[in-house]
């Protein structure tokens, strides 16, 4: 046996020399990659979420609103139709009775103290400061400028987010998507409003219960309504200062807590959500993070006491 040969075999036998090559397989390929791609996808999703936090305008002086005036309405569902219409909406000439995937707004029946019937439409309240947007993580809702909350479903991942942040309950989940996406009232902002046009369901109202314009605008008439007729008319405007302001209104001959309006409070209930979702992405590139610093650390110390030397046991002599 030559010299070469015996020192290859005592560092066989000791453990030393040089460690084996480290080659990786499929399935380790596969997990270090999946980390890697978790990585990248939480950050991503970190510069989606501020890019969306961004285009959030604040509403100025000239956005739009509607004003809704209980006492004109008399439930003839032509707002609802007209809604369904524009929107191409599955069963265009049945009244709708809930918000669905198939249903942006809706005519409900309320009963107040007095045992009275009062028609009452329900949608998207177009908050000036939307806790939908705040917990969106992707930036698929955002508030325009010109007031509306519009929806992207080209960005909607379907967390359903909006769904638990919004106060009036309005967001839906359509179940039957294999996308999963929401649905809500966007004020015909695309289809109409962008044009200069009036929403669909104002246009179709034939009893002036809807009236479109300047939310600041509106607010006036309503007071002023409020303060000519105030035997026709509680002294609330909802939404004036619910949820820190919507951009739909409603006038109303008695307390709107007897119609089953949600009583958000006068402060906006967005700081919350913005800081808990603004978090979100951040967590998620932190743990993808820390799981790939964990992987690396325990690889290496596997490497090194793979290449440890073995420490036999004595050898007894008979």
């Amino acid at each position: 046996m030559s010299t070469q040969k015996a020192r290859r075999r005592r560092e066989r036998e000791t453990g030393r020399g040089e460690a084996p090559v480290q080659t990786l397989n499929r399935r380790e390929f596969v997990r270090r990659a999946g980390i890697g791609m978790a990585a990248v996808a939480a950050g991503a999703l970190l510069t989606e979420r501020r890019a969306a936090q961004a285009s959030n305008i604040e509403p100025g002086d000239d956005a739009v609103g509607v004003l809704i005036d209980l006492t004109r309405c008399t439930g003839c569902n032509s707002c609802a139709l007209a809604c369904k219409a524009i929107n191409h909406l599955p069963n265009p000439d049945v009244a709708p009775t809930a918000l669905s995937s198939q249903a942006l707004t809706f005519v409900a029946a309320e009963t107040d103290a007095a045992g009275g019937v009062h028609p009452v439409k329900r949608q998207c309240m177009h908050c000036l400061h939307p806790a939908c947007v705040s917990a969106c993580t992707v930036g698929a809702l955002r508030k325009s400028a010109d007031g509306p909350v519009v929806y992207d479903a080209h960005k909607c991942i379907g967390c359903r987010y909006c769904q638990y942040a919004c106060p009036f309950g309005v967001p839906t989940y359509d179940w039957g998507n294999p996308l999963g996406l929401i649905h809500k009232c966007q004020m015909c902002f695309q289809q109409r409003v962008a044009k200069g046009e009036t929403p669909a369901c104002v246009a179709a109202c034939p009893n002036g219960a809807l009236r479109f314009g300047k939310r600041r605008e509106l607010l006036a008439q309503a007071h002023a309504a409020i303060a000519s007729h105030p035997q026709e008319y509680t002294d609330h405007i909802y939404g004036e200062h619910e949820a820190g302001g919507t951009s739909v209104l409603y006038l109303s001959a008695v307390p709107f807590e007897q119609l089953r309006f949600p009583q958000p409070g006068n402060g906006t209930i967005s700081q919350t959500a913005e800081t808990v979702m603004g978090l979100t992405p951040a967590l998620a590139l932190s743990v993808a993070t820390l799981a790939t610093g964990l992987h690396l650390i325990l690889r290496r110390r596997q490497q090194k006491d793979d290449a440890a030397p073995i420490a036999w046991p004595d050898r007894k002599e008979d």
